[in-house]
């Protein structure tokens, strides 16, 4: 199949031709068709899927067949939802693109800068608005932004929405959008309050299920690494060693801890950065600017700082921590292996670390290679006083972790 088989007006067409789009995705094929018929969609689909493109696209023609090219202060007619700031522009840019020729009025609101730029783009009219909660309902609050005219409301990762915490705002946003609508409803796991949410969202909906959870981690070559836990940063420079040019994506729990590992790997001559969620807007985006130009090798990132990071051609992603959501695993590896490139997804995993290995195991239906032959094996050692109090610490914050990740709805 092909793009001018989707019903697709010329505009569009030319845009995502000089883009290099040829034969739409399996979730583009999909759900494309569905929503410019005007229906709910459910759709399941992992990251690197296509999924922005397969809502966005349909989205720009539905309005430029309801408005047209309009010149003069259009009204707001669809909402994009999203969980991160980085993930919101990662969309408003694609939507630029595909845009070019149909001249679609859009724009981005996020928290952490100031609002003035965005509140004059937004009095200005705007037909597609991507938003953060917090910022689109201070924004309302403020009687500064009204969703009357809203015809298309799409809700986009939204697992990861309720895993931050975005419930409430969720529902207060429901409440003032209006009950005549087009809701497209994206999510990459289908946890119980996903399902509950959904059924309250949409109406006779469409589902798209492109790949189930488990399918990233079979498109995606892994290996764990098993060592102790004074001995990971040598076994991760160890690894870094052999990826010659490659860039690196490395996953850790916190933010401080991403801080210290990318001023240790410094130390090693690696060319390394962090990002996470105490960085300014600018700093993050400065950040991932110099990650996809190549000027960073290394960037060390937590799972929220994470998302909206989409560099085609990224082939590593480490864990230096072990999720124990495996489900996380699952949204990290998926980071690498994108539009048919291949993956590699590496793991360091200490002693406390061997069971959430297992449990990813048992998720994906599929055995993790294990890598014996390195000089930093793990061993049976007992802990120091001050790796046991470190260690306490950690045991506390997972035990809080994981009864976050029951209330949201994941289970093992």
């Amino acid at each position: 199949m092909k793009f001018n088989n989707l019903k697709l007006i010329e505009p569009i067409l030319q845009a995502i031709e000089e883009k290099g789009y040829e034969t739409p995705t399996k979730i583009q094929a999909a759900a494309i068709p569905i929503i410019l018929q005007r229906k709910d969609v459910l759709g399941i689909a992992q990251t690197g899927t296509g999924k922005t493109a397969a809502f966005a696209i349909p989205i720009i023609q539905l309005i430029y067949r309801i408005d047209g090219n309009r010149q003069k202060r259009p009204p707001l007619r669809a909402l994009i939802l999203t969980p991160t700031r980085e993930l919101a522009i990662q969309i408003d840019e694609n939507i630029r693109d595909y845009n070019k020729y149909t001249k679609i009025k859009h724009t981005v609101i996020f928290g952490g800068v100031k609002q003035g730029k965005q509140v004059q783009a937004i009095r200005e009219g705007v037909q597609i608005l991507v938003a953060t909660p917090g910022r689109l309902l201070d924004l309302i609050n403020q009687r500064i932004l009204t969703l009357d005219d809203i015809k298309v409301f799409v809700l986009d990762e939204a697992d990861r929405m309720l895993d931050m915490g975005f419930i409430h705002d969720i529902k207060k946003l429901l409440r003032v959008l209006p009950e005549e609508r087009q809701t497209l409803f994206f999510s990459a796991t289908m946890p119980a309050n996903i399902i509950t949410l959904s059924s309250k969202m949409l109406i006779d909906p469409q589902r798209v299920e492109v790949a189930r959870k488990s399918s990233a981690a079979e498109a995606i070559d892994q290996f764990v690494y098993y060592t102790n836990r004074d001995k990971k940063v040598d076994l991760l420079n160890y690894i870094l060693q052999d990826t010659e040019d490659e860039q690196i994506l490395v996953f850790v729990r916190t933010k401080h801890g991403a801080d210290r590992l990318a001023k240790k790997l410094k130390r090693g001559r690696f060319r390394a950065d962090s990002i996470h969620g105490n960085k300014s807007q600018n700093g993050r985006q400065k950040t991932l600017k110099n990650f996809k130009a190549k000027l960073t090798k290394v960037l060390v990132a937590t799972d929220i700082a994470a998302r909206g990071i989409d560099i085609t051609k990224l082939r590593y992603v480490i864990n230096y921590d072990i999720p124990n959501v495996p489900e996380t695993y699952i949204h990290r590896i998926g980071r690498s292996g994108r539009a048919g490139e291949e993956g590699i997804a590496i793991s360091i995993s200490e002693p406390e670390d061997n069971v959430h290995v297992r449990a990813i195991e048992r998720l994906s239906k599929k055995a993790i290679t294990k890598v014996e032959d390195h000089p930093f094996p793990q061993t049976d050692k007992p802990m120091t006083e001050r790796e046991k109090k470190e260690w306490n610490k950690e045991k506390q914050r997972r035990k809080q972790e994981y009864f976050r990740s029951r209330k949201n709805g994941y289970r093992r």
